[in-house]
């Protein structure tokens, strides 16, 4: 039986990465061994798992039906063992949590405080990246999980909507908005905005955004830089867009001019995801519960 999981990890990782060689290295393995399993899963049963040619690997569709059933024993097999574990004397182990600086700034120090005070034997390490880096280390199963923009490539994946958030105008104050008041971008000035690279997820929304609304830029920056980002705008003309969450402290301590896009409003789906093959771990659910109640109770304040 041992074996037979063995084969499924390897089977999952070549789907996933669609490569022997990426799978290979995602699970400590050779090349020629990963090959070889393959290829006694598809003797065994006598079907082709995988199209093999010019350096491509394609799933042919008895791979398809074969990666979802191992998805769900690889899950079960892990949930298993950990529901062995959670008899032990609470919380322990480590866990690793990856967070677009739109969580780092906004829910993440209260999140963590309290976690660390109910589980103090936790040994909890935060990845801050952007969204394209993140979702590979997901898919690779170096994070548990991470919370990231709403996106299609969902292979080798489970995920769900965190929280939906307004995306907010943010400014110095300097074009003589009054803050919180909803803001038609079409209706201001030629604005010069910081915008994060094209490997964020959000970049093609906002471009998209733009030009379908009429929006005038006189000149747009790339910075992927989150405190960079809103150094500049403090002490600039340059403004930015970020999702609501990420602002909310700033409602009441008006250290920025906050302000929601309006005619019309553009919302961002924040979506925790997580590896499909391996269900959370007790102390990662945990602390999951713990963040993602911060985060609602932060986007809230933009109801009220």
């Amino acid at each position: 039986m041992l074996e037979s999981l063995r084969d499924m990890r390897l089977f999952v990782a070549v789907y996933e990465e669609r490569s022997f060689t990426a799978a290979a290295e995602r699970e400590n393995a050779t090349q020629s061994g990963v090959s070889q399993h393959i290829r006694k899963i598809e003797d065994r049963f006598k079907v082709r798992l995988f199209t093999r040619g010019s350096g491509a690997v394609t799933p042919t569709p008895a791979g398809d039906s074969y990666y979802r059933h191992c998805i769900e024993v690889l899950r079960s097999n892990e949930a298993a063992s950990r529901a062995l574990m959670t008899f032990g004397a609470g919380l322990d182990g480590e866990i690793t949590v990856g967070l677009m600086p739109t969580m780092t700034r906004c829910a993440m120090a209260p999140a963590l405080a309290r976690f660390m005070d109910r589980h103090p034997n936790v040994v909890v390490r935060i990845t801050e990246a952007y969204s394209a880096m993140l979702i590979q280390q997901v898919r690779a199963g170096e994070l548990d999980f991470a919370v990231v923009p709403a996106f299609a490539d969902t292979v080798g994946l489970k995920s769900r909507v965190l929280v939906r958030t307004p995306e907010i105008l943010v400014s110095s104050g300097r074009l003589g908005l009054e803050h919180l008041a909803p803001v038609r971008l079409s209706d201001l000035e030629p604005i010069k905005a910081v915008v994060p690279s094209w490997q964020n997820i959000r970049r093609s929304t906002l471009e998209t955004y733009f030009s379908s609304n009429s929006v005038k830029v006189d000149r747009l920056l790339e910075l992927d830089a989150m405190l960079g980002t809103l150094d500049l705008v403090a002490n600039t003309d340059w403004v930015t867009i970020l999702p609501g969450v990420m602002m909310a402290s700033d409602i009441k301590s008006r250290g920025f001019c906050v302000n929601p896009l309006a005619d019309p409003s553009l919302e961002t789906d924040l979506v925790l995801i997580e590896p499909a093959r391996q269900p959370l771990s007790p102390a990662a659910h945990a602390f999951l519960d713990i963040l993602e109640g911060e985060t609602q109770s932060l986007n809230a304040l933009w109801k009220t």
